[in-house]
């Protein structure tokens, strides 16, 4: 209990000697507000006005927000390269989502295989690469259904996904195994 108050006290004091000489604290003061409207402007999108306010924070923000700043407007600068991205074929636009999967970027990676089935709504290979996705990301039923559809519009790959090591956590799923071996009864 004294250690409780003790390290209570510790906070207090750390918070009070945190406060700026014009009275502001860094969580209360102009430029943590400048920050939530930044944070703002990237959750909203606007990726070039959150970059420019961020870029603006990091010459007048306390050295906490700083660090958090330089973090945006990398974020932000990735986010304006990947708007920017143009693919000769749907094929080369496939083979950026997959290293995007590859990598560990899986929410880019999908948004980059639904942006193939809104253009190509038969691109077969999009089906798959997101029940790819899909079994690396745990979400079992929709890995199955998208396999099941990539299966429809072409047979082949049955016979690629029999021997994909990505689909290892889908292996003791019965329903997995019927898709992928129905004349076995």
């Amino acid at each position: 209990m004294m250690q409780e108050a003790r390290s209570v006290a510790h906070d207090r004091k750390k918070e009070h000697s945190s406060a700026k000489p014009g009275g502001h604290s860094p969580s209360t003061g102009p430029a943590f507000q400048q920050y939530l409207g930044a944070m703002q402007l990237l959750q909203q999108g606007k990726f070039e006005k959150a970059m420019a306010a961020f870029e603006k924070l990091l010459l007048t923000a306390p050295l906490e927000l700083r660090d958090r700043c330089r973090v945006y407007v990398s974020t932000c600068q990735r986010q304006l390269q990947n708007s920017k991205l143009s693919f000769q074929t749907p094929e080369e636009h496939y083979d950026y989502a997959i290293s995007k999967l590859n990598t560990g970027y899986y929410e880019e990676a999908r948004e980059q295989f639904e942006g193939i089935l809104n253009g190509h709504p038969a691109a077969d290979y999009a089906f798959y690469g997101m029940a790819l996705l899909n079994a690396i990301t745990g979400r079992a039923q929709d890995c199955l259904d998208n396999l099941a559809r990539a299966i429809e519009l072409n047979p082949k790959n049955r016979l690629q996904a029999r021997s994909d090591n990505d689909f290892q956590s889908m292996v003791d799923d019965p329903r997995f195994t019927e898709l992928l071996y129905p004349e076995i009864p």
